[in-house]
């Protein structure tokens, strides 16, 4: 496997590349992840850019959210020279540990496939990626309007786009990219009848409680199969920890059910859940900085049409994943990043996006489905648990013995900037 090596990000480097023979003027919907990768690629290939947000500025909190950051995500960003200060965020993770509900370990396995570049996966605040990226992508020249929440947006008879926004403002623009999440405007403004997100039976909750040492193995996160609900809990090297939960739900929670509950509500149902599990959960729910909060998951399985020739869907908009695949982040800025390529191999616009999507969608459709069913194992009914905790030691020793070669796939995935994308056939 080939891999690059980190390359110090500076606003030289970002402009190094030559500009493209034509110049898009390109309107980016979504300033999360996927919208200020997407930016600093298309900036450096001389592109115009805009990215437009609903949300106000600097108005980002995320629940206190902590997500698992994936070696192949840091080596998109680094195929843009844009990896440094984001090597700087969070935790380095290089093992997970499982146990049962009784405490007794499963086994344990490499978090990711190892890389040639050493580079390794990282635990980190979602809204701490939000802004370290937000403010490399403003380094390089990107421009973001906020409060422009789009609602329509239509090809124009020269094959431009116009994007028409709640406040009655409108843009034009060569190209339209949707980078607005899983409930995608610009998903359903390409195809009224796409694919809607699908939920997966768990509910998420976390977050970092400092000064709370934990006496486990370092760069470790501990997952438990507990009796009721899925626990995840690992040491931080300032003496914290880092911890979540998966209470299992069958059906999808009606709109208000859990923004209703209470602090002392989530916490009496977690301890309910681990009532009887062995472990830290107790401990690490009553000391949870609050108030605690929780949301539901949804994952997006396929889409038929991710783009229209004019307007383009990328990340969570196009193939979210349950954030049991750890890969929501990482799969947003690869597509940011190949997109860039194709736009800059490709001889039209609409030749770019066939290539991008011929490049993307088999690989991500297969993500999807691997986190589906990691997030199944975790809402095992009894019976299922019994099975799951026999056969679950014969894997994690495979995987260990193998050290986690069989993952390569996953998080082995390399971008290498200077191959030349080869364009598919347009339709």
């Amino acid at each position: 496997m080939s891999t690059t090596t980190a390359t110090s990000t500076t606003a030289a480097a970002a402009t190094a590349a030559p500009a493209p023979t034509t110049s898009l003027n390109v309107l980016i919907i979504g300033s999360g992840i996927a919208g200020p990768v997407l930016a600093m690629t298309l900036l450096r290939l001389g592109h115009t850019v805009t990215i437009y947000e609903r949300g106000v500025s600097g108005g980002d909190s995320y629940r206190g959210a902590w997500i698992t950051f994936q070696a192949n995500g840091m080596d998109a960003l680094r195929a843009i020279d844009a990896s440094g200060t984001i090597e700087e965020i969070g935790y380095v993770l290089d093992t997970i540990s499982f146990v049962n509900g009784a405490g007794k370990s499963l086994g344990a396995m490499p978090m990711a496939a190892p890389r040639e570049d050493g580079t390794k996966s990282r635990i980190m605040r979602r809204s701490d990626l939000f802004v370290a990226l937000a403010r490399e992508a403003a380094s390089r020249g990107a421009r973001v309007e906020y409060e422009k929440e789009l609602v329509d947006a239509t090809t124009l008879p020269d094959g431009r786009v116009k994007a028409v926004f709640k406040d009655g403002t409108s843009a034009i623009g060569d190209l339209l990219v949707g980078a607005d999440g899983i409930h995608s405007r610009v998903r359903t403004l390409i195809d009224p009848d796409a694919q809607k997100p699908r939920y997966v039976p768990v509910l998420n909750t976390g977050g970092y409680i400092p000064n709370f040492p934990l006496h486990t193995a370092p760069e470790t996160m501990t997952m438990q199969f507990g009796t009721r609900c899925f626990f995840g809990w690992c040491a931080t090297p300032d003496g914290g920890a880092v911890w979540f939960a998966n209470p299992p739900l069958a059906d999808e929670p009606a709109r208000g059910i859990l923004s209703s509950k209470s602090d002392a509500d989530w916490r009496a149902w977690l301890h309910e859940l681990h009532d009887g599990d062995a472990g830290p959960a107790g401990a690490l729910i009553d000391a949870a900085v609050g108030p605690l909060s929780g949301w539901a998951t949804y994952d997006l399985p396929a889409v038929r049409k991710w783009h229209n020739g004019a307007m383009v869907i990328i990340g969570d908009a196009a193939h979210a994943t349950s954030p049991s695949s750890g890969q929501g982040a990482s799969m947003a800025i690869e597509d940011a990043v190949i997109l860039g390529k194709c736009l800059r191999d490709c001889p039209s616009t609409r030749s770019a996006l066939d290539t991008f999507v011929s490049l993307r969608k088999e690989r991500v459709e297969k993500i999807v489905a691997y986190g589906a069913r990691s997030a199944n194992s975790k809402a095992a009914g009894p019976v299922a648990r019994v099975f799951r905790d026999l056969l679950l030691p014969w894997v994690f020793w495979y995987a260990a013995r193998d050290g986690g070669k069989g993952m390569q796939w996953l998080q082995g995935y390399h971008i290498d900037w200077d191959d030349k994308v080869v364009p598919v056939e347009s339709g």
